[in-house]
């Protein structure tokens, strides 16, 4: 399943969701509003609306830029723009499509993220 990326209007990327549970969970939430706060100079988070099923994922994951995922303690997606550290307790849900470009990261933190058209 693929998800659009849309900021004032317009589709400013697109994730391929990976095919586990908690991403299958995440869909369940679509169409959803965020609004988008750095952390630590290397993603966007946001907080959403309930947890996201983990059950059978990876004890920790070490993010790449471009990687869409769920932090299991504090709740919140993420969306990452530079390379993180191994974090417990972080899920990749996805992964932007080649090409984004994170300057859209930093306009409105005002997002929204829907299914994507076949």
């Amino acid at each position: 399943m693929k998800v659009d990326f849309i900021l004032n209007g317009a589709v400013v990327a697109t994730a391929t969701l990976d095919g586990n549970a908690s991403a299958g969970d995440f869909a369940l939430l679509l169409p959803l509003d965020l609004v988008l706060e750095d952390y630590e100079a290397t993603e966007k988070i946001a907080g959403l609306p309930r947890a996201l099923a983990i059950g059978g994922a990876p004890a920790a994951h070490r993010p790449v830029a471009g990687d869409l995922c769920f932090y299991a303690p504090w709740g919140n997606l993420a969306v990452f723009y530079r390379d993180g550290q191994l974090s417990d307790g972080l899920v990749r849900l996805g992964r932007l499509e080649p090409g984004w470009d994170p300057a859209w990261l930093f306009d409105d933190p005002a997002l929204r993220l829907v299914v994507a058209a076949p």
